[in-house]
């Protein structure tokens, strides 16, 4: 698996549960703690999906998507799963308007974790092959 997964939550506890979830499921997973690094971070380690929490000091969950976005944009399909304990609806949809692909309710299930990050992390690769595919026609 050459899949790289970016982490944010500013509970420890949540980092280290998902990290041990997703052992499997990546070849290398960076973690933060601190959102003010997310975006330094998301350039350097070039990650294929991101979880991240929804509620976090600031910068919050929908700030980061916000600033994310022109990014994400440019590299086509790169998966951001939301993590919640929120089941309200306004905050769903806001992280859904900002370009949230998927949501995972705390607490965790270790087994719907490594299930949405898969099937997530296929569709982004078929939409890499695909794209690599157009590439090759066009050229």
């Amino acid at each position: 698996m050459t899949a790289r997964i970016l982490i944010v939550d500013d509970e420890p506890s949540n980092v280290l549960l998902l990290e041990t979830f997703l052992t499997d499921s990546a070849h290398e997973i960076r973690s933060l703690t601190d959102s003010h690094q997310v975006e330094q971070a998301f350039a350097e380690f070039d990650p294929d999906i991101v979880l991240l929490d929804l509620h976090m000091p600031e910068p919050d969950g929908l700030e980061i998507l916000r600033r994310l976005r022109s990014a994400r944009a440019s590299l086509g399909f790169l998966p951001v799963v939301m993590l919640t304990a929120d089941t309200g609806r306004v905050a769903r949809n806001s992280a859904l308007l900002l370009g949230a692909d998927d949501f995972l309710t705390k607490p965790l299930d270790r087994s719907e974790v490594v299930l949405r990050v898969r099937n997530l992390l296929r569709t982004r690769r078929l939409y890499q092959e695909l794209a690599e595919s157009k590439a090759a026609k066009d050229s």
